[in-house]
């Protein structure tokens, strides 16, 4: 068998258990960003999988949108990300 040459580990093991791979982790020209999109690049960043700058070149995203994301799901959970709710955990 032939495994290609990656840069960091191939899997992460999240806190629950989960094992997370470089294939859960959105398609590079993802233009529509639920809540379950930002929160795999979010888990795979703070896990370890992919580095922040590594993410934030994949996806196009400016550090100040990620921060918001890390800082959403860190104070209200995954429910923070979807733009239902934005008006919602908006921080005044």
């Amino acid at each position: 068998m032939f495994l290609k040459k990656v840069e960091g580990p191939r899997t992460v093991t999240t806190a629950d258990g989960q094992v997370m791979t470089l294939a859960d982790l959105p398609p590079v020209n993802t233009r529509r960003w639920v809540a379950s999109r930002k929160t795999a690049v979010v888990r795979g960043v703070l896990y370890g999988l992919i580095s922040q700058s590594d993410a934030l070149k994949r996806y196009g995203l400016s550090e100040e949108e990620f921060q918001e994301w890390v800082s959403a799901v860190a104070q209200h959970g995954i429910e923070a990300l979807k733009a239902t709710n934005v008006q919602k955990y908006r921080q005044p």
